[in-house]
Parts: C-alpha cells; sequence; structure tokens
C-alpha cells in the first residue's frame, strides 16, 4: 500500500469501484458517473479522473471487441475530431481552474445528469450528422474533465435510431477511441502519478471480478428502475461534491 493512502481510503475505493462495475456489468453503463463523485470525497480529481479513465478504458476495449461486428463506422468517424478538441479544451481548463471549482462544476453536472435520468426525457430520432460537433466536444470535454463524458455520446447514438446490438457496440468503440486520447493526454501531462498508478494496480483486479459477476446476474429489476436507482444515487452524490 502507497503511503500517500491511508487504510481507510484504499478500502473505500475499493468497495465504490466494486459497485460502480457490478453495476455496468448488469447494465452496461454508470461506471464513472458513480465511481467518480464517491471517490472524489476523499480524493483529487487529479487522481480520480486518470484512475477511473482507465478502468472503463479497460472495459470498453473489452466490450468492443466483443461487439466488433455491429460497430456503426459512419456515425463514429464524424464524432472524432470534435471529441479531439474536446479533450484538448479540457486540459487547458485542468491546469488552469482552482481544484475546489473543479469539484464543484462536477456536482453540478452530476446533479443535473441525475435529474435528466429521474425525469427520464425522451430523445427524438434526428438522423443529422451535424450532432457529432456538440456530441463530440462536450464529450470529450466532460470526459476528460470529469471521467464522465459517456452520456453525451449517448445522446448522439440514441438521435440516430440505431439497434441495440449496434448503440452497444459503437457506444463501446466510442468509449474506447475517446479513452486512448485521453489516458495518452493524461501520460503527457503528467497525470498517472505513482500515486493512481498504485491504486490502478488496486482496482484493476477488482473492476475486473465486478464486472464479470455483473454480467452473470440476472435481475428481475427492469432497466427503467435500475436508471432511476442510479439517478437518485447520483443526485444523492452530486449534491455531498457541492456542500464538501
Amino acid at each position: 500500500m502507497a503511503d500517500n493512502f491511508t487504510t481507510l481510503q484504499v478500502i473505500a475505493a475499493i468497495i465504490i469501484v466494486t459497485i460502480a462495475y457490478l453495476v455496468r456489468g448488469i447494465t452496461g453503463f454508470g461506471s464513472g458517473l458513480i465511481a467518480i463523485p464517491l471517490l472524489s470525497l476523499m480524493l483529487p480529481l487529479s487522481i480520480v479522473v486518470p484512475l477511473i479513465g482507465f478502468l472503463d478504458y479497460s472495459c470498453s476495449l473489452v466490450h468492443g471487441i466483443k461487439l466488433r461486428n455491429h460497430i456503426s463506422w459512419q456515425l463514429i468517424l464524424p464524432l472524432l475530431p470534435f471529441s479531439l478538441l474536446g479533450v484538448f479544451l479540457a486540459l487547458y481548463l485542468f491546469n488552469t481552474i482552482d481544484a475546489l471549482l473543479l469539484k464543484k462544476i462536477l456536482g453540478i453536472f452530476i446533479i443535473s445528469y441525475a435529474l435528466y435520468t429521474l425525469i427520464a426525457i425522451k430523445t427524438h430520432i434526428h438522423r443529422d450528422k451535424l450532432w457529432a460537433i456538440p456530441g463530440g466536444i462536450f464529450g470529450g470535454l466532460i470526459g476528460t474533465l470529469f471521467g464522465t463524458g459517456g452520456p453525451f455520446y449517448v445522446i448522439y447514438l440514441q438521435l440516430q435510431g440505431l439497434t441495440k446490438a449496434t448503440f452497444r457496440a459503437s457506444i463501446a468503440t466510442i468509449l474506447f477511441l475517446d479513452g486512448s486520447a485521453r489516458i495518452i493526454a493524461y501520460f503527457a501531462n503528467g497525470f498517472y502519478t505513482h500515486e493512481t498508478l498504485t491504486l490502478i494496480a488496486w482496482t484493476l483486479p477488482i473492476m475486473s471480478i465486478a464486472m464479470f459477476m455483473g454480467g452473470h446476474i440476472h435481475t428481475n429489476i427492469s432497466h427503467d428502475k435500475m436508471q432511476k436507482g442510479i439517478g437518485v444515487l447520483l443526485l444523492f452524490s452530486g449534491t455531498a461534491l457541492l456542500i464538501s
């Protein structure tokens, strides 16, 4: 165990990662949205975001390989340059904005997405690739700053009216490519410190086990009820970030 982490911090991180990736194994989403705000209550975002970014990248790599025959490249390719723009903009903000202010902004974003989830706003099909511009920029920006850019990519793909298999394959591929750019950027900017790499070593096997268990859990809870349960959790965690 690294000297810079207390036993309580390591245990709490393992529990949070287990819950987050158990949920992702069951539902296919939500790991970053659950793990990052909770971990940020006890660790700085400069450690938490690269940590979960690496874990999510590993998940997306596995899913992308399994579902590669269903990937919709014609929807993904227009998104990539705008995602990269968002990544570079986020790196600039990461180095210029106060860490406490970033945590408050994350709290506001988490609460906003929680309300979006609980209200269950419906997206209508608009097959226009111009949605790649805001989807890519905000996905790359929020993903790099807070590790939670997935909702913008999800909305972009939902607007295209994809089948379930194509949607899952495409979102996994987007998150893999986006994650690749972010991880390279984090390394280049020195965010993968000894502390962060230590936490990755502790949590990567935990994440793998939780994903495997989640993927084999058969639950009677509907997708909508699961999503609303996650929304309530996000509402509390976002509020805790604002008042912490």
